[in-house]
């Protein structure tokens, strides 16, 4: 779980130690005692309800008691008493995880943080029972589902599925980058762990070929471990000698590709070019630097942030998808 921790939460300080129960967790009872109020008075006080005439002075009396005692509402009564919790949950499923992922949860996790909600990320295999399992504990304020507005534009005021700024229109950018420069031979590299993207990845880039009139790139797998990586690139290679640039699923493989050529003493971009995806900030330090795609992803997370908790979007847009110009092209 990420977010901020709540003033209070790490420690008790001495005028709550004689007053607190077996939890350690400062109450409602522990505030009317120390500020000389009813339980009621508080609750209503630390509530804001508007509905209730409460002296000023009361009212101050009753929050300085609850700041000093370090009083945090608890998360399951202000769920019952709003109907759901601060929490928004993040369901990140297994293969889906990387640059993009971690700038977006940055940007959902930040956004949510500044209107006061926590953010709980679950990683892996999510079934149906055991999402009902985290609604039935916590109930969320929402469950986010990674992955579905990149691909689909929804959030992102993209009606198009994703071709205005969501992975088809940022698949179509890394082709057509290579195609104004000379390439129309291409092939895609894939990761060696299995990705529900990848087959969605290699739709969007067919029809992005097929629109810029050059034929549908082929596909490789790129094993992790360097000297397979190099018999795997140098074997697709010798049956595609017309390939002259590989795109690679993201930096991580594209780098691991550019790795390979270089093992194979091939030249980079004068024999075969290479362009990554996402910008995982390590292409500027190879030989030579890896050309990529920047993805505004942190953005990206704040406006599911915004629609999660039913708030406007305001002024708030991500910058375009762009290319990060270097050597391998």
């Amino acid at each position: 779980m990420t977010g901020h921790r709540p003033p209070g939460t790490g420690r008790v300080n001495r005028i709550g130690a004689g007053l607190m129960g077996n939890s350690g967790r400062v109450t409602l009872n522990d505030v009317a005692a120390a500020s000389g109020v009813s339980r009621a008075t508080v609750s209503f006080v630390l509530n804001e309800d508007p509905r209730q005439t409460i002296s000023a002075a009361t009212r101050d009396r009753v929050k300085q008691a609850a700041r000093k005692l370090g009083y945090v509402p608890h998360g399951v009564a202000r769920a019952l008493r709003e109907g759901s919790s601060r929490v928004v949950v993040l369901n990140i499923e297994a293969g889906m995880e990387g640059h993009y992922s971690h700038s977006y949860t940055r940007g959902l996790d930040a956004e949510l943080a500044a209107h006061e909600h926590v953010l709980l990320v679950r990683h892996g295999h999510h079934t149906p029972q055991s999402t009902q399992q985290v609604l039935d504990a916590i109930a969320p304020r929402a469950v986010i589902r990674f992955g579905e507005t990149y691909l689909t534009g929804r959030e992102l005021d993209d009606l198009g599925g994703g071709w205005s700024d969501g992975l088809a229109a940022h698949s179509a950018l890394q082709l057509r980058h290579l195609v104004e420069h000379g390439h129309t031979r291409v092939a895609v590299a894939l990761p060696s762990t299995e990705s529900p993207l990848a087959s969605t990845r290699l739709r969007f880039t067919g029809h992005a070929a097929r629109a810029l009139g050059i034929p549908v790139p082929d596909s490789f797998v790129a094993p992790l471990e360097r000297s397979a990586c190099a018999g795997a690139v140098e074997a697709f290679l010798t049956g595609a000698p017309e390939v002259t640039a590989i795109a690679g699923f993201n930096d991580d493989v594209a780098l691991r590709v550019l790795m390979a050529l270089g093992d194979l003493g091939r030249r980079v971009p004068d024999d075969t070019a290479v362009i990554g995806f996402d910008d995982n900030g390590y292409g500027v330090y190879t030989t030579p630097g890896l050309t990529t795609i920047h993805v505004d992803a942190e953005a990206h997370g704040r406006l599911s942030a915004r629609l999660a908790l039913g708030l406007h979007s305001g002024a708030l847009r991500p910058l375009p998808a762009r290319v990060i110009v270097r050597r391998s092209v």
